[in-house]
């Protein structure tokens, strides 16, 4: 059964239909996401959501009860719809940009026969037969599999696409992958120059197909500074965290590092997200000593983690680079941290260093160092000035230089000038 919610999303716009592809909605880690797609309705863009899977967040941000696009849950695993599936093929085997399609298809299979491969494929072709008749253009968020689907359904129904590439999409996607996504996409926006960088290269003469657009922030939802004047400290310094508990953010690194911090030191943690280390990493603080001094919350909607960085003194991330070279962009986290006046400490990894200036607007370490993590943090938590002055700092400059608005605006841009309203062929 076709699972799907419609929001009233109204019919006209500044352009045509857009057909935005993800693989999941809604989720909490994916803010930007529903950021971008809050900022291209209030522009006047008619939006439909193509959602590989089903939600599994307990909760969702404020902002998705905001967004009126429809959403359409394409089948997760082929096998647990397969007449949904091959009645959509079977219509859409019949229409003149499936050959192309299959052709594209085949060639990857060749190069990746994988199971996941297969079901990509069958995914774009209910894309593409369940897409609304005047559709002008296809939108994936991020590289690999949202791509793939959206690349084979437009060739399928011989669209535009266009591709926002993020941080794990771009570092564990096979080169020749990327290549060809982006040399078939109208366009590739990435959110960060590190990224961007790394694209262009593999592109050549086509490299100007590669854009970068920083997410930033909606400023309005984080209005003001709750920085502290320097103060003489009272209480235990209260240090944060938010982020996936999963490898590249870096949490074995930070628990490392707390039970590094002098004795003569009073602290407490408390961390916001889920993920699949979440009982390795509770049981690694039991193992340091470090349970009584820490609070996991869990999964929690924008809301509470605003509540959370109200309260902080110190924000830190350690991200680094994965095993399987899944890293860190530019964490949304860091941006609203700043924002509202928290100090950040961070690493000098991925596109960190494009928002933080160290000893700046905040501090950087190299990643995977204990160490200097523990030296940074105790820093700041035994200098109440350096700590207001790096807060002001960094809430200046992220206010200054990362305002979501500048580039929903290009995205929204480019959005209306690739796309045009076509007719669905009949099947």
């Amino acid at each position: 059964m076709n699972a799907h919610r419609d929001n009233g999303a109204s019919e006209t716009g500044a352009g045509s239909r857009i057909a935005v592809v993800l693989k999941g909605y809604p989720r909490l880690s994916e803010t930007f996401i529903a950021q971008e797609l809050h900022g291209l309705e209030g522009r006047g863009h008619t939006i439909d959501i193509q959602s590989l899977r089903h939600p599994y967040d307990p909760a969702t941000h404020p902002i998705h009860d905001e967004i009126a696009a429809s959403v359409n849950y394409l089948p997760e695993y082929l096998w647990r719809e397969p007449f949904r599936v091959l009645r959509c093929w079977w219509k859409v085997r019949k229409l003149p940009g499936y050959p192309a399609a299959r052709q594209r298809f085949r060639n990857d299979l060749r190069r990746d026969r994988t199971s996941n491969r297969m079901r990509r494929f069958g995914q774009a072709c209910v894309l593409a037969e369940e897409l609304h008749n005047d559709t002008g253009m296809i939108y994936a968020h991020f590289l690999h599999t949202p791509a793939s689907v959206a690349r084979y359904a437009a060739a399928i129904r011989q669209l535009p696409f266009a591709i926002s590439a993020h941080a794990k999409d771009i570092w564990t996607t096979p080169e020749w992958e990327k290549r060809e996504k982006i040399a078939d996409a109208e366009w590739l926006t990435t959110c960060t120059r590190y990224g961007a960088d790394h694209l262009r290269a593999l592109m050549g003469p086509d490299e100007g197909k590669v854009r970068l657009h920083y997410h930033g922030l909606d400023f309005a939802r984080f209005a003001g500074s709750t920085a502290r004047a320097p103060a003489q400290q009272t209480g235990p310094v209260r240090i944060t965290s938010v982020g996936r508990l999963v490898e590249k953010k870096g949490y074995d690194d930070l628990l490392n590092a707390l039970a590094r911090l002098p004795d003569t030191l009073n602290w407490r943690f408390e961390h916001i997200g889920g993920g699949d280390q979440e009982k390795v990493m509770t049981t690694r603080a039991g193992e340091l000593g470090l349970s009584e001094r820490i609070t996991w919350h869990g999964r929690k909607p924008q809301s509470d983690v605003k509540a959370l960085l109200a309260n902080a003194d110190i924000f830190v991330l350690a991200s680094k680079i994965a095993a399987d070279g899944d890293r860190d962009g530019l964490p949304n986290v860091l941006m609203e941290a700043q924002a509202v006046g928290v100090a950040c400490v961070s690493t000098a990894v991925s596109a960190i260093p494009e928002l933080i200036q160290d000893g700046e607007t905040g501090i950087l370490v190299p990643p995977g160092d204990p160490d200097a993590l523990a030296a940074a943090i105790t820093c700041l938590a035994t200098d109440t000035e350096l700590r207001a002055q790096l807060a002001a700092a960094g809430t200046a400059r992220v206010r200054t230089e990362f305002d979501l608005r500048a580039g929903i605006d290009a995205i929204s841009g480019a959005l209306d000038a690739d796309s045009a309203p076509k007719t669905k062929a009949a099947a």
